[in-house]
């Protein structure tokens, strides 16, 4: 219970959101003692909160189907917090979005289990005028390998992406160029590519509307990391990861130059 106070208190003294998932057996609405636990934690905490609760289903049922047993698991989430949240913290929506929504495919058991879940989208409540602005990274293309830590993460300065897709605003064309020459010159780097998308405070990711799946941030990130392959690096070199909208650079946001900086893909040093 206390590491996941932890991970939320060190996720919001930078960021204003974070989400949770709790996941269920199939054809069942029932919280397993492991989710209990889970929630336990959420209502412990002491901070101006509120909560927007998502069910979500695999495919294995009619579409009328999937969507009762995802409303009955948004409630049924919601009834356990609501008998024990203090008053900091407001439950502002509850949803069942039935197979709508599914972040996986569902080709394996395993992949069918990680839709069948209900998501908490925890947002910070904000006064008027308040807004958050993340202080900016360091350039992974303007510092010395040397001085760089494993596990840090880096900025793609100017690598901002049209709305909706994961196709990059030519902008960042030449920056990407200038990753690649990096990973050339330097064979021993390995990197991870996280991906953030703007906007979708109704889901953890948004819609890719050209692929038509919700993980445009792992497009994104994506986009880039096939953009090196084919270039030349190799594969073992570069994972990519999509981190939705859960840690953004400028929030609310307000204008559209908001939203182009929380747009992007950032880079974590795996290895150098």
């Amino acid at each position: 219970m206390k590491y996941f106070v932890l991970f939320f208190l060190i996720s919001t003294g930078l960021n204003a959101q974070m989400m949770t998932s709790v996941y269920f057996a199939h054809n069942s609405y029932e919280i397993n003692p492991e989710s209990k636990q889970k929630l336990d934690s959420l209502v412990q905490l002491r901070t101006s909160l509120k909560f927007k609760i998502f069910g979500n289903c695999d495919s294995s049922g009619t579409n009328e189907y999937n969507v009762k047993l995802s409303e009955n698991r948004a409630n049924t989430v919601r009834n356990y917090l609501q008998n024990a949240i203090s008053e900091n913290i407001q439950l502002i929506s509850v949803i069942g979005l039935g197979e709508e929504k599914q972040i996986n495919d569902n080709s394996t058991d395993e992949l069918r289990a990680k839709n069948r879940r209900v998501d908490i989208f925890i947002e910070k409540t904000f006064a008027s005028g308040e807004k958050i602005s993340r202080n900016a990274l360091p350039s992974f293309l303007s510092m010395e390998i040397s001085q760089m830590k494993v596990k840090d993460t880096f900025a793609l300065p100017n690598v901002s992406f049209v709305g909706g897709r994961h196709v990059w605003l030519s902008k960042g064309q030449s920056e990407i160029v200038k990753l690649l020459k990096m990973l050339k010159e330097n064979p021993t780097l390995e990197i991870e590519l996280q991906g953030h998308i703007c906007c979708d405070y109704e889901n953890f990711d948004g819609e890719d509307l050209d692929l038509k799946t919700f993980n445009l941030s792992f497009t994104r990130a994506n986009a880039i990391k096939e953009f090196l392959l084919k270039s030349g690096i190799e594969s073992s070199r570069i994972t990519a990861r999509g981190l939705g909208h859960l840690n953004p650079v400028v929030y609310p946001e307000e204008t559209e130059e908001d939203r182009m900086k929380n747009r992007r893909v950032e880079l974590v040093l795996i290895k150098k």
